[in-house]
């Protein structure tokens, strides 16, 4: 409930239609994501008492991770090891594995000084050795992230000034229509808010910027090619839609870019949100999806590159699909830059904005490639390769940023070349770690009646 009950706050975004489902969705979200750490618990406790049923619960938990990400389309928010985000040195080891490495490592400090327990008692020197094992393992973490911070100084491409615009529309005012043409206008004020001698290269709105309705009328496609830069381009989130051969309209979360001549390509997103963008078993289920419109957002087709000009290239993310670590760069290669726009403006002050940037944060430090975030309401922000926060926009805060692109690392990270077969590899360490434990307590004993848990 503590994680995710941010979720929640978008039913009250139209709380006519849908406040009456906001304590049924507090008490299913928290259920519902509950499963995964009492699958863990129960299966820990199936394990032999004592130090085998903690490694036990280290591994399951990792495992029930795992299953958070991929089951029933996948949300890996929140891991445990997404509590190293408070130091940019204690988030370098995702690097080498992910979020993955990351939960591990934490896991494993925390469940250390539970081995050191006997027989259902933790003396004293036994509890100040696991606590001293666990704050050594820490240091350790940060020390060998402050080498890497050192490793990789913050680099400029000083030749590529992006300009990112947080017009910070409430979202019940977003998607009223009497008030589509007031939101456009602001944006393009932003936009054209500084002196001409310090145009941008790239100028960048959030999500959905722009709705269906004004984006078919062509004049909305002039306009923003006007604010586009002279010798550059505007990027803006648009709801568009086109219509199959005798089929019917299909709407598309995208991502546009726009040259001073029109319209230069165009991103579609691919990881769609259930419930939000679309209804999982539609026609089963008597309930609609919570944004404006009744038919369902179609999807892209997977991660890509986008090139503009001469300019580095760099790879489309909108909303949620940074959270996924396994779905950031696609078949058509490895890009220069991340760019991620979103509007978390469905949460309001709450934590879920905060968690959605520093997932962002992670993506860049797994990749080694800066990350470029431009949110509705914020947090809009420019993320180095190391993950260091370079410049960022406040919640709720309407303003521009303009900022200089950071370069990406010179060599690939682990985690870029093997993705989530590192989680493989955490695994199997921690099995490892387990038939120890085993074989420890099947010599000497270990726990046993009255352990750590009180059971046999």
């Amino acid at each position: 409930a503590a994680a995710f009950y941010w979720i929640a706050n978008a039913l009250l975004v139209d709380a006519g239609r849908f406040g009456w489902l906001y304590p049924i969705a507090l008490i299913a979200i928290a259920a519902g994501f509950g499963l995964f750490p009492a699958l863990a618990a129960l299966i820990a406790r199936a394990a032999p008492a004592g130090a085998p049923r903690v490694v036990a619960l280290g591994l399951a938990w990792l495992v029930a991770e795992w299953l958070r990400s991929w089951v029933l389309t996948g949300f890996p928010w929140n891991m445990v090891g997404t509590a190293f985000t408070l130091s940019d040195a204690l988030i370098q080891p995702a690097a080498w594995g992910g979020p993955w490495l990351l939960s591990a490592l934490l896991l494993c400090a925390a469940l250390v000084p539970a081995i050191m327990a006997r027989n259902g008692t933790l003396t004293r020197a036994r509890g100040l050795t696991g606590l001293g094992f666990a704050v050594t393992l820490i240091a350790t973490v940060w020390g060998l992230g402050a080498l890497r911070l050192q490793a990789h100084p913050t680099l400029l491409l000083d030749d590529v000034v992006i300009r990112l615009v947080q017009p910070a529309i409430a979202q019940e005012d977003k998607w009223q229509s009497t008030l589509f043409q007031s939101h456009f206008a602001t944006q393009i004020a932003l936009t054209l808010s500084q002196p001409a001698s310090e145009e941008p290269d790239l100028v960048i709105w959030p999500e959905a910027a722009v709705p269906y309705s004004l984006l078919r009328d062509p004049t909305t496609l002039a306009q923003l090619a006007a604010a586009a830069p002279s010798q550059g381009y505007l990027l803006t989130g648009a709801v568009r839609a086109d219509r199959d051969e005798n089929g019917p309209l299909r709407p598309w979360n995208s991502l546009l870019a726009i040259g001073r001549d029109g319209l230069v390509e165009t991103y579609d997103k691919h990881h769609l949100v259930p419930f939000g963008e679309y209804v999982p078993l539609r026609g089963i289920l008597p309930i609609d999806k919570i944004t404006p419109g009744a038919t369902d957002f179609a999807a892209g087709s997977g991660p890509t590159v986008m090139a503009l000009g001469n300019l580095p290239t760099f790879g489309p993310l909108v909303c949620y699909e940074v959270i996924f670590s396994d779905e950031i760069i696609g078949d058509d290669g490895r890009p220069q830059w991340l760019l991620n726009i979103t509007n978390d403006g469905w949460y309001g002050q709450s934590s879920g904005p905060y968690q959605h940037f520093q997932a962002a944060r992670l993506r860049a430090v797994e990749q080694g490639l800066p990350m470029v975030r431009v949110a509705n309401t914020g947090i809009s922000g420019v993320i180095d390769g190391a993950g260091r926060v370079l410049a960022s926009l406040p919640l709720e805060h309407r303003g521009v940023l303009d900022t200089t692109l950071p370069a990406a690392l010179v060599a690939p990270t682990y985690f870029s070349m093997w993705g989530d077969w590192t989680f493989l590899g955490v695994l199997l360490a921690g099995m490892a770690g387990m038939a120890w434990t085993l074989l420890r307590h099947h010599l000497v004993g270990d726990g046993g009646v009255g352990s750590a848990t009180g059971r046999r």
